[in-house]
């Protein structure tokens, strides 16, 4: 018996367990396929749960700002404990040139509608107590972007979608996949599944599976490493990301998450690419050096384990998300740049709308940023 659906999602992560579950609530029969034996066992599990609508690009804010919504209300509109904490955002400025970038992005709020203000070291000082203060020109500070955990938000997600009647089919590898007569047909290395829409969320895997259907996409991942600390009383409010570049690292970025456990990560540099997940060991002496520049107060901080994932990263640092002229019916969701959390939420409700041919005005604007056949020149300021 063939075994048909409306809608066959690749990748039950970040963002096709948001999209299963945007989908199935709107009563369209879907079904989402992962090698992997569990919900979010990708890349999901190694986010570091950092939630912003502080972008420089309207189609990331649109986005973002409905994960937003979507996680700070999911304990009280479903009842689940997510760990979300509205702890905010702050970029702090210790040279001329971050100074001016992030007061740009302070000028341009009003374009897309955002939180975020520029504060004067004084004030950063009250927020991040102990702040490394010399030097220090100011902040910016979005007091509405967040946190969660992402492993309770995946399975939240995952047991809310198979309420609304989502399929998922776990430790099965897609290994061709045609399209012929309007319907696609995914063969895996277990059974054969049929649908008219098909939707790539396969994360590390979207260039494999893009190849399938004949089409090539500028997907390359990259490693990045993050540690966890044992829970301390909260002693600093929002995520601190210090853009300054230092030897081995072009930036570095912490927060204290709701258990109180401070979370950090660096973007290495050079970039290590390549989907190797094993930890290195010069990650931890690479972030105590720049803890104990920036933030003092944390370097006698007991932490507990480290882990490596990947950020499945696109030329200009934005998704690929949209469909083609030559298969409307096939839809990219891929090349999330190490966003795939935060962006997951609001994508998969927009994954909806366009299956549903109900793309508003700014559905519309946000995907020609996000164009699979853009030209990849550009880049966002505010990566």
């Amino acid at each position: 018996m063939k075994k048909n659906y409306d809608i066959i999602i690749i990748g039950a992560g970040s963002v096709g367990i948001p999209a299963a579950l945007s989908l199935s609530s709107n009563k369209i029969k879907v079904l989402c396929i992962d090698s992997f034996a569990s919900p979010g066992q990708g890349n999901n599990k190694r986010a570091i749960g950092g939630v912003r609508a502080t972008h420089s690009i309207f189609g990331k804010f649109k986005i973002c700002q409905r994960s937003i919504e979507i996680l700070s209300n999911w304990k009280s509109e479903h009842g689940d404990d997510i760990g979300w904490l509205s702890n905010g955002y702050s970029f702090p400025a210790y040279t001329e040139e971050h100074e001016v970038f992030l007061k740009k992005l302070v000028s341009d709020r009003d374009k897309f509608g955002l939180n975020i203000n520029w504060i004067q070291p004084e004030e950063y000082n009250e927020l991040v107590p102990g702040i490394l203060m010399q030097g220090l020109r100011g902040a910016t500070y979005s007091p509405e972007d967040g946190s969660c955990s992402p492993l309770l938000a995946c399975n939240a997600m995952y047991f809310k979608s198979i309420e609304h009647g989502a399929e998922y089919k776990f430790n099965e590898k897609v290994i061709d996949i045609k399209h012929e007569n309007n319907v696609f047909s995914v063969s895996t290395n277990k059974d054969q599944y049929y649908a008219e829409y098909l939707v790539n969320a396969a994360g590390n895997n979207a260039k494999l599976i893009s190849s399938m259907l004949n089409y090539d996409v500028p997907i390359i991942p990259d490693s990045h490493e993050a540690a966890i600390s044992e829970p301390v009383k909260r002693f600093f409010g929002p995520m601190v990301v210090d853009l300054r570049k230092e030897n081995g690292s072009s930036n570095f970025y912490f927060y204290q998450n709701n258990e109180g456990q401070v979370i950090y990560c660096i973007t290495p540099e050079p970039l290590i690419y390549g989907t190797d997940s094993d930890s290195t060991s010069e990650f931890l002496p690479l972030c105590r050096n720049r803890l104990m520049n920036i933030y003092p107060r944390l370097t006698s901080l007991k932490f507990r384990r480290q882990w490596r994932g990947q950020y499945p990263m696109t030329p200009d640092a934005s998704p690929i998300i949209g469909n083609y002229e030559t298969n409307r019916k096939f839809i990219q969701a891929i090349g999330m740049c190490g966003q795939g959390f935060m962006i997951g939420p609001g994508l998969g409700e927009l994954i909806t709308r366009i299956i549903c041919d109900q793309l508003s005005v700014d559905d519309q604007k946000t995907l020609l940023s996000f164009e699979p056949t853009r030209d990849f020149s550009s880049s966002e300021e505010i990566k």
